[in-house]
């Protein structure tokens, strides 16, 4: 794990400094607000702790630059301000958690792992295509409907993570055979119809809903619902 500290307490960095190694982690160290924010504008962190009274430019405004960056690393204050209206002040600036000095380590280091657990479930979520009771996950390559893990060949997962990539659209035999198999103006292949095929069997047989559909004389769509001109 990557962790950025932008903190100007030479002891209270050397405290997360070890106990931060003594976890394995990674950390990178900013004393005041202007490298803080150069050093995350430039490198990618699981984690950003900020203090708020910093040299230069504040924590709260290094926050609020990260995210109008569209930068979603987690971020949590670490700070002496410790007033309701300073914790409400720092969460509506972009962070995720708000730790007041004097802290136990052993909270700040339970607190950055929850964070970097609820971003790498967010990922997940980001990058799982889901039709229906149908998910495909991209990033895990792997695919479940009804919770129950289905096993496809990589072509076959290449397949349908486009046609779930463009649900609801009805994709012809070309598009398919040149953004999956790179394939171009081939007519007197089957290919597309052979594969579709098999997804039918693995994804649709043993379900009572259909997400395959044939559009005829068009080609072919996943969707969760009816198509009246469906032919199978």
């Amino acid at each position: 794990m990557k962790i950025l500290v932008v903190e100007d307490e030479p002891n209270l960095l050397s405290l997360m400094r070890k106990g931060f190694a003594e976890k394995n982690y990674e950390v990178s160290v900013a004393m005041d607000g202007n490298t803080g924010w150069d050093m995350v504008s430039r490198h990618q962190f699981d984690v950003v702790i900020l203090d708020i009274i910093l040299p230069d430019i504040n924590g709260l405004e290094i926050c609020r630059r990260i995210r109008s960056a569209k930068n979603f690393v987690p971020i949590l204050f670490l700070t002496a301000l410790g007033s309701n209206e300073n914790i409400v002040t720092g969460l509506d600036s972009g962070a995720d958690d708000y730790l007041v000095k004097p802290f136990k380590f052993s909270e700040l280091d339970a607190r950055v792992r929850a964070l970097t657990r609820r971003a790498n479930y967010s990922e997940r979520e980001a990058n799982a295509l889901k039709i229906a009771d149908l998910v495909v996950d991209r990033v895990a390559k792997a695919v479940s409907r009804d919770g129950k893990p289905i096993k496809l060949t990589a072509m076959e997962f290449r397949l349908l993570e486009y046609m779930a990539r463009n649900k609801g659209i009805v994709l012809s035999r070309n598009q398919l055979l040149e953004n999956v198999w790179d394939i171009r103006f081939d007519m007197s292949t089957n290919v597309v119809d052979v594969y579709i095929n098999y997804l039918r069997k693995k994804i649709d047989k043993p379900f009572k809903e259909k997400l395959i559909h044939t559009i005829k004389g068009l080609g072919y769509v996943i969707r969760n619902e009816e198509v009246d001109e469906e032919s199978d």
